[in-house]
Order: C-alpha cells, then sequence, then structure tokens
C-alpha cells in the first residue's frame, strides 16, 4: 500500500468519481423529457434533481464514515453496485414516485466518491498524495460536466430512460474493475460507528482548519452552483436560442479549465495549498466579468467558464489535500464532512442564481457568483494561519488514540531501555 497507485488504477478511479457522479446529475439535461414521459407536472419536476442530492447528502453523514470502519476497497464495489440498482430503478420507473426513490438511491450510494477520494490519500505517498488525489478528483468535474454532453445527445437519439441504463452497466463494470484492479486497504479501526459520527460535530466546533476549509467549499461551490444551474437560462433566451444538446456543449469548456486544475495537486504536494487557494478565489471572482457577457458575446463567456472550472477545481483539490493530511486516520469521516458543505453550497447557488435571474437578468446572476466568491476569497485570506498550525487531536477523536498508542510505545522502548 505504500508503493502508491498505479498509472491504470488512478485511471479506475478517475472513471469510479466520474460514472458515479454523473448518477446525481444525469438527470439535469434530459428534464423537461423525463417529466413529461413519467407524468409529473412542472412544478413537481424540481423533486427529479433534488432526490439525488437529498440522497447524497445523507449518505455524506451516514455512509462515508463507514470508510473509517471497513476495507474501502470493498465498499467502493458494493457502493458501485448499489448505484447501478438505484439507476436501473430509476431507468424502468413506470411512475414519477418510483423514478424518485430510484435517483435518492442512486445519489444516496453515488458518495462512493468520497471513499475514493479517502482511499487515495490511504494509499498515497506523502509525497503524491496531492498529484493522486487531483487526478482521480478530476473524474468528478468530467462527471458533472461531462454528462451534460453526453446525457443531452443520449435524450436526442433515444430517450431519458438511456442516460440511466447505460449509467447503471458503467457502474457494474466498474464495480468489477475495482475489485480486480485495487489493492485491499484493510484497517483496525479503534472507534465505533457511533463515534465517528459524533465526531463531525466535534470537528466543526473544534478543528478550525476544517471549519475554514468547509466555509471556503460553501462559497466555492455556491459560485460554482450559480453557473451550472443557471447557464441555461441565457443560453436559451434571447439572442442564442439554443436548445440542449447546444447547452450542453457549453460544459466542454468546463472540462477544460477543470482539467487544467489537475496540477494543482503537485503544487499542494510542494506546501503550496494555502497561496494556491488565494490566487485561485481571485481568479474565480474576477471569471464574473466575463460570464457576465453570456448575452452579447460567447467568446467571453467561454473564456470565463474555463477559468471560473479551473480555480474552483484548483482550491478543491487543495482543499481535500489539507484536510487528508492534518487527519490522516479519519480521511473518509473529514471527507464526507467536507463534502457536506459543498453540498449545502451548490444547492444555494442553484436556488438563487434562479431568483436572480428571474428578477433582473444573468448581470444580477453574476453579480451573485461574484459575491459568493469573493466571500470565499475573505475566508480564505482570514483563516489562512490556521493551515500552518499545529493541532491537538480533539478528545475521543482517533487521532487523540493514535496520538496515546504512540507515547505508549515510546514510554515502553524507553523503560526497557533502562533496563
Amino acid at each position: 500500500m505504500s508503493s502508491g497507485l498505479t498509472g491504470r488504477q488512478r485511471a479506475v478511479l478517475a472513471l469510479v468519481c466520474a460514472v458515479a457522479v454523473s448518477a446525481i446529475y444525469g438527470i439535469q439535461p434530459v428534464l423537461e423529457a423525463a417529466g413529461e414521459d413519467l407524468g409529473l407536472r412542472e412544478g413537481a419536476l424540481g423533486w427529479l434533481v433534488a432526490a439525488g442530492q437529498i440522497g447524497y447528502l445523507a449518505g455524506l453523514v451516514l455512509l462515508v464514515p463507514l470508510g473509517d470502519l471497513f476495507d474501502r476497497r470493498r465498499l467502493i464495489t458494493v457502493h458501485l453496485l448499489l448505484t447501478a440498482v438505484g439507476a436501473g430503478v430509476a431507468a424502468a420507473a413506470p411512475s414519477g414516485g418510483i423514478a424518485i426513490a430510484g435517483l435518492a438511491l442512486a445519489g444516496l450510494f453515488a458518495v462512493v466518491v468520497q471513499i475514493t477520494v479517502a482511499y487515495v490519500a490511504a494509499v498515497s505517498p506523502i509525497g503524491e498524495r496531492g498529484r493522486n488525489i487531483g487526478a482521480v478528483t478530476s473524474g468528478v468535474v468530467i462527471g458533472i460536466l461531462g454528462v451534460r454532453v453526453v446525457a443531452g445527445t443520449l435524450g436526442e437519439l433515444a430517450d431519458w430512460r438511456m442516460v440511466y441504463l447505460v449509467i447503471a452497466g458503467l457502474c457494474a463494470m466498474l464495480a468489477l474493475a475495482a475489485r480486480f484492479t485495487l489493492e485491499a486497504d484493510i484497517r483496525r479501526p479503534r472507534a465505533r460507528y457511533g463515534q465517528l459520527l459524533s465526531s463531525l460535530g466535534r470537528l466543526v466546533v473544534g478543528d478550525r482548519l476544517f471549519l475554514s476549509r468547509g466555509l471556503v467549499a460553501f462559497f466555492l461551490f455556491a459560485s460554482f452552483g450559480t453557473l451550472w444551474s443557471g447557464l441555461a437560462l441565457p443560453l436559451g433566451d434571447a439572442p442564442w436560442h439554443f436548445g440542449t444538446t447546444e447547452i450542453g456543449l457549453f460544459g466542454l469548456a468546463g472540462l477544460t479549465g477543470a482539467l487544467g486544475a489537475a496540477r494543482a495537486g503537485r503544487w499542494a504536494d510542494r506546501g503550496l495549498a494555502s497561496s494556491v487557494t488565494g490566487w485561485s478565489l481571485a481568479l474565480l471572482t474576477a471569471s464574473w466579468l466575463l460570464i457576465a457577457q453570456a448575452g452579447s458575446s460567447l467568446w467571453l463567456l467561454i473564456v470565463g467558464v474555463i477559468v471560473l472550472d479551473f480555480a474552483v477545481q484548483a482550491v478543491h483539490v487543495s482543499s481535500q489535500h489539507l484536510l487528508t493530511t492534518a487527519r490522516p486516520d479519519q480521511s473518509s469521516s473529514v471527507i464526507g464532512a467536507y463534502m457536506a458543505f459543498y453540498s449545502l453550497g451548490s444547492a444555494l447557488g442553484a436556488i438563487t442564481t434562479t431568483w436572480a435571474y428571474s428578477a433582473t437578468g444573468w448581470p444580477a446572476a453574476s453579480l451573485l457568483g461574484a459575491a459568493y466568491a469573493a466571500l470565499g476569497l475573505l475566508v480564505a485570506a482570514s483563516t489562512r494561519r490556521f493551515t500552518a498550525l499545529p493541532r491537538a487531536p480533539l478528545p475521543g477523536s482517533w487521532e487523540a488514540l493514535a496520538s496515546a498508542n504512540r507515547e505508549s510505545a515510546v514510554n515502553e522502548t524507553s523503560v526497557k531501555g533502562d533496563r
């Protein structure tokens, strides 16, 4: 395990992230077609989108901490299979209620993404951790943005159900690939499941690094959600009047920027995570000056989208590197709790961007996205010193127990030496 990951293993893990997260976002490009087929009223369409997000948020709290108790390779395999079941239920659903249940189930187990990131952090040598996290989490952005292109095309060539049939099949195949490609990640847990859940509350209250990075993630993904939840509105309106396939192609611009940020992991390995966070959030704020021109210039919009997704991914990788390095024995729980901030921020961005657009148009939504980015920059600047402070482990945490065990071992060695 200390030898790190091979290129093949990194590829499998990146694909796991891409396909699992697409189970949550795959419904968005085909939402209207799915609602019409399932007989849902326009006002109820939001439940198809919300179902996956609600399931995902529940999984972050209830399932991700299991990665600190059990073999993560086995969890990755099982969760992928259960994500496939949820996607299959959604694809075969005869009614809206069953489709919503299937999407919620798929979202619940799509938190395999966070277990995968924790696995990568655990098996990577310290000097390669950031690089490997950056390579694997690029799959998350590929899934979020790439599924918009693929689902839009599949929806037009076949129907919306084909999107989830393909996701179910890919999850099943990746479960087998993970089982036979990855090494086991066996641990000897020193805490019980209930203790892990209670430690999440202590993280928020007692860990300044975690709280600062969680707040940065909240505003970071509120800005991200403002763009990707609202971009279809100005593009579908005058003067462009684009269809779903054309709008989905803008995801390729986001992919270009996000994949360009893969190097952020290597910068984090060199101790530059805090600096990368600062200038990336400044870039994120500035990108909205270009994105605001969506109604008049597609080229400025495309450049703005590339810059925004580069900045978001750079900050995201840097934060995960800092948190998993600070708490290596709790990497699953920490990442799960951190991603809860991501989920809440994304929801805030999605809700407020439609409100701002309906009020005064895309410039108002862009101003909102820039404000979220600026707030993230303010939090990062005011809490920067926390990334360099040595942390005492929280009482009852795994680190405290591990530290006590190390001290006991040192004392025993000292006693034997005295003898």
